[in-house]
């Protein structure tokens, strides 16, 4: 019995070792492939903060955390299983589905800087396309749906990009690197946005601390700058946020094409990047980087705008007519 118990104790101390042997794997896995899907997670928590503006205080938490369970959704039940199906079973249609949405982060990006150059065509557009929300309860469930909607394209981006960061890793391995990363982003961006969106009612907790110590007057002082500095930082983060659609929107659709061999646009981009770095080498991978993201910005921003019309006089009347033709035959 002794000598059994004992054999038994070894098999489940080996097991145990190589269950933190995979653990371990599967940490690594995750970190690296985490941090090249960062330039997206810092997009996707730039984009999130504008879906709360112009909300009383007391809903903007649970916005975000409405907004959060929607992206955990997408990301561990939809995008997870889709993208390792797809890859696996139909890796040609991975390309073109994310192209799709970077046309509609495009579009989602032009139409907020059409509302902010003609806020009445942008209304008479969002009119038109049935989105203007009529009461409190409605706009909030369509702020909330557009935000999951923008995060599910900037989700599959991650998933994609975390994918391609461990190609030679087993099935199982890949499925828990996205869970993971999956899970760490959404707990990190939307844990972050929550602070961005309450950072002004810190600030007034702090600017009315009491006390004449150095402490007490610190956290006066920066209570007051948080109150004082947040409307514009997150009217700033607003404009952020819609660049970061764009940009990242038009490189999905310029790298789609180079997978399709349509190279010019992609090596244009990246001539004049090259060209930009060589003329200043103390900051040549700076100016690459950002010469390329305004080449890729342009690019997302007329193909969103011309998205605008096909999306306002053909898409939008195609799907109401199909949801009103559901409802009849339901009827």
């Amino acid at each position: 019995m002794s000598i059994g118990l004992l054999g038994l104790l070894d098999d489940v101390a080996a097991i145990a070792k190589v269950a933190a042997a995979s653990l371990d794997d599967v940490a690594a896995q995750s970190v690296k492939a985490g941090a090249k899907a960062a330039a997206v997670v810092i997009d996707d928590a730039a984009v999130t903060p504008r879906y709360v503006f112009g909300f009383s205080a007391e809903r903007e938490l649970p916005i975000v955390g409405r907004i959060a369970a929607g992206s955990l959704r997408n990301k561990l039940f939809i995008l997870l299983p889709a993208t390792l199906v797809i890859t696996y079973f139909l890796p040609r249609m991975l390309t073109p589905l994310l192209v799709l949405g970077g046309i509609y982060l495009c579009y989602e990006g032009a139409e907020k800087v059409l509302e902010a150059i003609a806020p009445h065509k942008a209304h008479d557009h969002e009119a038109d396309i049935g989105t203007v929300a009529i009461n409190p309860q409605a706009f909030e469930d369509e702020k909330v749906a557009s935000a999951v909607k923008t995060d599910f394209i900037l989700s599959a981006e991650i998933m994609a990009i975390t994918l391609a960061a461990v190609p030679d890793a087993s099935f199982s391995m890949q499925a828990l690197v996205l869970a993971i990363v999956g899970i760490v982003i959404t707990v990190a961006v939307y844990g972050v946005v929550a602070l961005i969106v309450k950072a002004d009612d810190i600030g007034v907790a702090l600017a009315r601390h009491d006390g004449s110590s150095f402490v007490g007057v610190a956290r006066r002082t920066v209570g007051r700058g948080l109150v004082l500095g947040m409307p514009g930082f997150l009217t700033f983060l607003g404009a952020v946020g819609t660049a970061a659609m764009i940009w990242v929107g038009g490189s999905i659709i310029v790298h789609g094409l180079e997978a399709y061999g349509l190279n010019s646009v992609a090596h244009a981009i990246e001539a004049v990047a090259e060209a930009a770095a060589h003329a200043l080498p103390p900051v040549a991978g700076a100016m690459k980087w950002t010469v390329e993201t305004v080449l890729s910005g342009i690019v997302g921003l007329l193909i969103g705008g011309l998205s605008i019309p096909v999306i306002g006089f053909v898409i939008a009347p195609a799907w109401t007519f199909s949801k009103r033709l559901f409802r009849g035959k339901r009827d």
